[in-house]
Order: structure tokens, then C-alpha cells, then sequence
């Protein structure tokens, strides 16, 4: 089963998993920049799945421009955390009954997370994209470690610098992108997701952060207990869900 944003292009990577399968997968549309298409997407696989044995939280964006979505959140933030974190929830007790792996894409940039729960658009702090991005992939990580302690398999991990065209035009991307061995094809970050929804390590490492599809040590504020009820608590909040 995909989930993609632009109809045209999940129809692509469709076509491309049934050439390699043999199979085609089920296809939904969803923009995470609307809360309300999240509902809809939980709501369609619910109906559609008994069981759910992995949920791959990987849509992210990175933009240098300060962008409000319509359900009042930083677009970044709601792209990257809050709206993964809406699907998860809904769907949390299908996860569940399905002993089911939750792999969310954070990256290594998490490290530089300020994370601030009680400012999660940063309207309060100076704007900075790549700083906000940081943000957003701590509060992957984090959301994480709240998983695992509610008994759910979750991992996440640091894909690799890809040449995906993700954050296309900024200075970091294009450096990336010209200097030899700093980036990496898609397929090394497929690879490495496809390793935490298959191998052991998604289900003996529940919490961790993963780099080169091994555990890697992260800064306390990618790991803390308490800063991630308080994110949780704040997510909750921002995206409408009770406690």
C-alpha cells in the first residue's frame, strides 16, 4: 500500500512496484499539509486493512520560506511530525492488535533540534528552515521513543543524503550534490527502511534511532523521556486528538 501526495507521481512508483512484484499496490492520495486529508486517509485504511503489519512514516519537506498550512501549523512541522503523528494515533490499536512495526524517517540534522514543545512553528524563536527542519526530525525521534513506551515496535532512522531532489536549490543540497561521496542514490535509504520493517533490529531496538542500519547514539534531547511526553502532550493538542 502507497500513500502519496500528487496522484500522477504515486502512479509512477505504482507502475514501478508491480514491474518488480508482480503485483500492484493499493494506491490513496493525501496531502500532509491538510489535517483533515489525514483523517480521511486513517479513516480509508481502516476500513480497507483487518491488519496492518508495518506503517512507514516517511513523507518530509524542507523549505527555507516560513509557510503557515490552513490548520494554522508550520508547514514543516505539520508535514514532518504532526500529521505522521495524527496517522499513527488514529490507527494506533489496528497497529497494535497487529504487533506492528512503526518506522518513521528522522535524520541525522534531528541532532541540531531545538525543540521547543510549547513553540513548534517557531513563532516565538528566530525562523531559520534548516533549524526548523532540525526540529522536526528531533520531534521524529522523540515521537519515537513514545511509541516504544506505549509497546509498539517503533524505530527511526537517518536515511543518507540522497539525491532525491528533496530541499532542491538550497546552498547544503547543491554542496551535497557536487561533492564526491556525500550523497547517496535513493535506493541506500530504501534499503535501510526496508531493513528496520523486515530485520529483527525493527522490533529488538523499539525507541532507537538508527544510522547504516545500525543503532547510533543521539543527543538527550533526541532521546529524553520527558521531553517527549511533553511533545506528545503538545501534539495531542495541535492536532486535535484527546489523551
Amino acid at each position: 500500500m502507497l500513500v502519496g501526495r500528487t496522484p500522477e507521481k504515486l502512479r509512477a512508483v505504482a507502475d514501478r512496484a508491480e514491474q518488480a512484484g508482480g503485483r500492484r499496490p493499493d494506491t490513496f492520495v493525501a496531502d500532509f499539509s491538510s489535517l483533515d486529508q489525514v483523517r480521511r486517509l486513517a479513516s480509508e485504511l481502516l476500513g480497507r486493512y483487518e491488519r496492518i503489519d508495518v506503517l512507514i512514516n516517511n513523507a518530509g519537506v524542507m523549505t527555507p520560506d516560513r509557510r503557515i498550512t490552513a490548520d494554522g501549523h508550520e508547514w514543516m512541522m505539520q508535514v514532518n511530525h504532526l500529521a505522521p503523528f495524527l496517522l499513527t494515533n488514529l490507527l494506533f490499536d489496528r497497529l497494535a492488535a497487529s504487533s506492528a512495526r512503526v518506522v518513521t524517517t528522522s535524520s541525522r540534522a534531528g541532532k541540531t533540534g531545538r525543540l521547543d514543545p510549547a513553540d513548534l512553528s517557531r513563532e516565538r524563536r528566530r525562523w531559520n528552515g534548516w533549524l526548523q527542519y532540525g526540529d522536526t526530525k528531533q520531534a521524529n525521534a522523540l515521537f519515537t521513543v513514545s511509541l516504544a513506551e506505549r509497546g509498539l515496535a517503533a524505530t527511526c532512522l537517518h536515511p543518507g543524503v540522497l539525491r532525491t531532489g528533496f530541499a532542491e536549490g538550497t546552498f547544503f543540497m547543491k554542496l551535497a550534490l557536487f561533492l564526491p561521496g556525500l550523497s547517496e542514490p535513493p535506493e541506500a535509504g530504501a534499503e535501510r527502511i526496508v531493513h528496520l520493517a523486515t530485520h529483527p533490529d525493527g522490533v529488538n531496538y523499539p525507541g532507537r534511532f538508527f544510522a547504516k542500519n545500525a543503532p547510533a547514539s543521539v543527543p538527550a534531547r533526541m532521546s529524553d523521556p520527558k521531553l517527549a511526553a511533553a511533545l506528545w502532550d503538545a501534539s495531542l493538542a495541535a492536532t486535535g486528538l484527546s489523551g
